[in-house]
């Protein structure tokens, strides 16, 4: 769901781009919160494999395709303020490098997935969490759900966003429903990716799912009769299975080899919000990227003939570019935190 420049008029996309500057700002504040020596290496590894998946568009209906927004799943991994920051890094890396999603509507883009994406996703997610037992299958069906709703409230945004802004006079009842018909379509899918990447991850270390902190209890002693909870200290924590530095080394491999061959079999279908703009009238819009003539403009490496090659070369740069900017914006958030007044806090468990 990647706008391109010239859908949504000037003075439209100049609020959106005050709107989501201050969400990134918000964002930034909150991820201090969140973020720990633990998580901050996670969460750049969470954004640079969201762009990885992004690349995997995959048939949802005849010549529609669709692919991971990812809101759901960074803000359940590493939070939601921590999460519309990775969402915003990998819209960023896309549109500079990778001639996707348009500079001036990056502040559309950002909003609809980085903002309503996350905030809703993360909102369901929590709400049934609530409700559900707590165990680690209600944390996956949970964020099934939440994946699952999440794509099209950001259909519904981009509607939103068009009927104040379009700059071609379509139906936008018939926008809206064609848009939130073939995004929930598409988020079957996202809701598939989500709940399987989530549940791999607790499987292995629950711990550093922030979505999963209900999942530890604290230990329970009995005192003079009476169950009363534990000290911090007798807390045990659990036995991890993973290190953090195999679980981050798997997750670079694997978001590699997504990006840099499995990317080859994606589907070549216009995505949902590019079907709808054919069908709807409004595709002419779109202008030409500003960044064209990128060495990496749509995914692939200028003057390498062989598509293969320059496909997966492309996947393989996007990864690692995204990953070391990524890192460095949650590195510097998190230098950020230590260098302030310590905050009161529940006690984590800090094993490897």
């Amino acid at each position: 769901m990647h706008v391109p420049d010239g859908f949504i008029n000037a003075p439209t996309s100049a609020v959106a781009g005050v709107v989501a500057a201050g969400a990134v700002a918000v964002s930034l504040r909150g991820a201090r919160r969140e973020l720990d020596e633990r998580t901050a290496p996670l969460a750049g590894l969470v954004a640079a494999f969201i762009f990885a998946v992004q690349m995997l568009n995959f048939p949802v209906a005849a010549g529609t395709s669709g692919h991971l927004l990812g809101g759901a799943l960074a803000a359940i991994l590493v939070g939601p303020y921590t999460g519309a920051l990775c969402i915003s890094v990998v819209l960023l890396m896309q549109g500079l490098l990778f001639a996707d999603g348009g500079l001036t509507a990056l502040g559309v883009n950002i909003t609809d997935m980085s903002i309503v994406g996350v905030a809703v996703a993360y909102v369901v997610f929590r709400a049934l969490v609530k409700v559900l037992p707590r165990t680690r299958r209600s944390i996956t069906a949970a964020s099934f759900v939440a994946a699952l709703i999440s794509v099209p409230a950001a259909a519904l945004a981009f509607t939103a966003f068009y009927a104040i802004g379009g700059t071609t006079d379509v139906a936008i009842g018939k926008v809206a429903t064609a848009m939130v018909g073939v995004h929930i379509l598409i988020g079957i899918g996202e809701a598939a990716i989500t709940a399987l990447t989530v549940g791999a991850v607790i499987a292995v270390r629950p711990d550093l799912v922030y979505g999963a902190r209900d999942l530890r209890r604290p230990l329970k002693l009995r005192v003079g009769g009476e169950l009363v909870d534990a000290p911090a200290a007798e807390t045990p924590a659990p036995a991890a299975r993973t290190s953090r530095r195999t679980l981050w080394i798997s997750g670079l491999v694997t978001s590699l080899v997504l990006a840099g061959f499995v990317s080859f079999y994606a589907s070549a279908s216009p995505d949902g919000l590019e079907k709808v703009a054919e069908d709807k009238g409004f595709a002419a819009s779109a202008e030409d990227h500003h960044t064209a003539d990128s060495p990496l403009a749509d995914y692939g490496v200028k003057d390498i003939d062989n598509a293969r090659l320059s496909g997966g070369l492309a996947g393989v740069i996007g990864v690692g570019v995204t990953i070391v900017a990524g890192s460095a914006v949650f590195w510097a958030v998190r230098r950020r935190r230590t260098g302030e007044a310590p905050e009161a806090s529940s006690p984590t468990n800090t094993s490897v």
